[in-house]
């Protein structure tokens, strides 16, 4: 049953027995036999894994391996001009295959923290089966001596945090088509990671930089699976490190490390939020009760309902303690 009934087709799609998984519970890395270019047997094996043409193609379900050389070449050694954003576990920079002229996203893992060479492979190779409209493919990685890079599809227009709330020059707000039509597709990105990928992946970090938008500004979700690869991401219940934003996390899993798929259907609802809103998950710059996306609308759904129910007593001035107050146009209500 879906997590997300509201955004389900009312049709189910004719090829939903086709829908490639990832299907890992197979394979024992610590004991499967390797070829000499460091693959799994077992890996290659169930992922069919041939020689393919060039260039890179994003929609084949083989992550094909490159070089450090290689990536480093088509990141300008990693310059700061191609870095396009930085987190707790990397850097991503765009980069330019020089093989093939294809433009791509190299994530770089912090060596520190990554699995060791032969789980990272076979991890890697397992997320590589993943494929939904709303993922980001993952077409190659790197696994020289401790290297540890993952290559992705370019995504041109960037996260939807950018076009939520850097509004600047020429640049136009979404409109609320659109805005629900990236609703959906990310409700549909989760439900596969949920639902249809065996074994199910907890996505952990869903936030709206986290969520790229396409040519058509169709969203896809990146960074699904990162901490399968991270040392500290092997229980998929109660992990140590709490990895969501502040502001996405849902409470059980900030407070008490509890882990499941409840945990990004709150993420999701959040973003949601901001979709419908316009405002930021967690603003520091607005008053001390309205930081908080959640906290601010709960409190305003309370209000209003109480408005709704009290309204006459609330119109003759005897509901002196309420702060908000009806809204008389749709200009208001965008303020």
């Amino acid at each position: 049953m879906s997590c997300f009934p509201c955004f389900s087709s009312k049709k189910a799609s004719p090829n939903k027995d086709n829908v490639p998984v990832a299907q890992a519970r197979d394979i024992n890395p610590s004991i499967a036999p390797v070829h000499n270019n460091g693959i799994t047997r077992e890996v290659a094996d169930y992922t069919n894994n041939k020689a393919k043409p060039c260039p890179v193609e994003e929609g084949s379900n083989t992550a094909k391996s490159f070089t450090f050389r290689e990536l480093a070449t088509a990141t300008k050694n990693f310059r700061q001009e191609c870095l396009l954003g930085e987190g707790g576990i990397g850097r991503v920079f765009k980069a330019t295959l020089p093989a093939y002229g294809q433009v791509v996203a190299v994530r770089q893992l912090d060596r520190s923290k990554t699995l060791g060479s032969r789980e990272f492979q076979v991890e890697v190779l397992m997320l590589s089966l993943l494929r939904h409209p709303n993922l980001v493919n993952l077409i190659g990685y790197c696994a020289d001596g401790d290297q540890r890079l993952l290559v992705y599809e370019y995504l041109p227009l960037g996260s939807l945090e950018n076009h939520l709330f850097d509004i600047s020059g020429d640049k136009r707000a979404l409109d609320w088509s659109t805005r629900m039509a990236i609703a959906c597709g990310v409700a549909q990105g989760l439900e596969y990671l949920h639902e249809k990928a065996n074994p199910p992946i907890i996505y952990r970090d869903l936030k709206s930089s986290n969520v790229l938008l396409d040519e058509n500004k169709n969203p896809k979700l990146s960074e699904y699976g990162l901490a399968k690869l991270m040392q500290s991401g092997n229980k998929m219940n109660v992990t140590p490190r709490v990895m969501s934003a502040y502001g996405y996390c849902a409470p059980e899993y900030e407070r008490h490390g509890e882990l499941t798929s409840k945990s990004d259907v709150y993420s999701f609802g959040v973003v949601l939020l901001e979709l419908i809103t316009g405002r930021r998950a967690y603003d520091p710059g607005q008053p001390t009760d309205e930081q908080s996306l959640v906290n601010w609308n709960v409190y305003l759904i309370v209000v209003l309902a109480l408005v709704n129910e009290k309204q006459e007593f609330y119109m003759y001035g005897q509901w002196e303690d309420v702060k908000w107050k009806p809204v008389e146009s749709d200009d208001e209500v965008q303020e």
